[in-house]
């Protein structure tokens, strides 16, 4: 397995010379990852207790309950009155959801041609909204009735949109092919 500080040295060798690194501790790296699913639709208390069980099961983490910050009369939802569930992951567990994320989740969307590369904020944060969590091979395709969407954000150290880019593509994120990328007809 590869320590942190490998991975650390990985990321500067393949970015020195593309942003203009002179320390490794320089090198972007991931801080979080932050799972979220809103259940604000959801009528039945029960589907709101199913969308938290399912994000345990894809995540391995409890995920924690998020209250609405304000009362909306059009929504009939008053502060504090659960809207949504969390999971933050860090360490081997963010690594792991990662993997699986790039490598087995992504490629399983219907239709899937890449993430775009609009999803990363002027910060180095990167947001995927994810519309189907069926595409987890955690579910089980049998409860295939009360689907979900959910949002992963990729909290990293990057300084700004460039450097998050170049870090992203390093890690192996399937970026969609831009218009100049693709071959014209």
């Amino acid at each position: 397995m590869i320590n942190s500080r490998e991975k650390i040295n990985k990321t500067f060798a393949a970015l020195k010379d593309k942003v203009g690194y002179k320390n490794p501790m320089q090198a972007p790296r991931i801080e979080k990852m932050v799972i979220n699913v809103g259940t604000g639709s959801f009528k039945d208390p029960k589907k709101k207790d199913l969308a938290a069980d399912r994000l345990a099961k894809i995540t391995g983490q409890m995920p924690a309950v998020r209250g609405a910050k304000q009362s909306i009369a059009a929504f009939k939802t008053r502060q504090g009155d659960p809207v949504g569930v969390q999971v933050t992951l860090r360490g081997k567990r963010m690594h792991d959801f990662l993997d699986r994320l790039i490598n087995i989740a992504l490629p399983r969307t219907k239709d899937f041609r890449g993430v775009s590369v609009k999803g990363i904020d002027q910060m180095g944060n990167y947001t995927i909204g994810i519309k189907e969590h069926t595409i987890f091979p955690e579910t089980s395709d049998e409860e295939l009735k009360d689907v979900f969407g959910l949002s992963v954000t990729i909290v990293t150290t990057a300084g700004n949109r460039e450097e998050a880019e170049s870090f992203f593509r390093h890690l192996g994120l399937p970026f969609k092919a831009s218009e100049s990328d693709s071959p014209r007809k």
